[in-house]
């Protein structure tokens, strides 16, 4: 169960209407699919639509990320681990993203927002790496797509369960990695691939 701080607050954030979920992902004190779930169950008494809530979850979820590729990108490694920590970010988990996204390329920032942990610190060294605004943007918001639809739709199914999302989904989480793995073996052969082609 949820605590009475938590329930709180979501309830004033949806109060809000689609800022409300919008600023729920910004800031993700609470975690987005709860955020995402509870609009879901908004959906499911009429007081807001799906598409609205899909809309406030995609661009919430994006200005948050851009907001550590940001970091990453003018506050460079020195700043991020220091001041990382009170943004509840670890050292070693600055270290795992930084190291998938050097070995991987571009396109882990994609892959990595469906991965726990990493998906929320993959942005940082995006910015280290000065990778450009506008395809992390672009793979950002290609992401935040399936992952809003899928807990606002899971949110909605439950209704007044929709606190039990975790519960719910976490069985579920195996498989998802698995698939994301698969596809970043296959993201790297095909940039193996391509780079073999350059030299024939």
């Amino acid at each position: 169960m949820l605590t009475s701080v938590v329930t709180e607050l979501l309830q004033f954030l949806m109060s809000l209407g689609y800022i409300g979920i919008m600023i729920g992902l910004m800031v993700e004190i609470i975690p987005s699919e709860l955020v995402l779930a509870y609009a879901g169950y908004l959906i499911a008494k009429g007081e807001i639509t799906f598409v609205g809530a899909l809309i406030a979850g995609v661009i919430g979820g994006t200005l948050a990320q851009l907001f550590l590729y940001w970091i990453g990108y003018y506050g460079g490694r020195p700043f991020v681990m220091k001041y990382g920590k009170y943004l509840f970010i670890r050292q070693k988990h600055i270290e795992m993203a930084e190291s998938w996204f050097n070995r991987y390329g571009t396109g882990i920032v994609f892959l990595a927002r469906f991965v726990p942990i990493v998906r929320h610190v993959i942005s940082i060294p995006a910015g280290l790496a000065k990778m450009r605004v506008i395809p992390f943007t672009f793979y950002t918001i290609l992401a935040m797509i399936p992952w809003s639809f899928c807990f606002i739709y899971i949110g909605r199914s439950l209704g007044t369960s929709w606190y039990r999302i975790k519960a719910y989904v976490t069985p579920y989480m195996p498989y998802v990695i698995v698939v994301v793995v698969v596809f970043i073996f296959l993201y790297v052969y095909i940039l193996i691939q391509r780079k073999k082609s350059k030299f024939v």
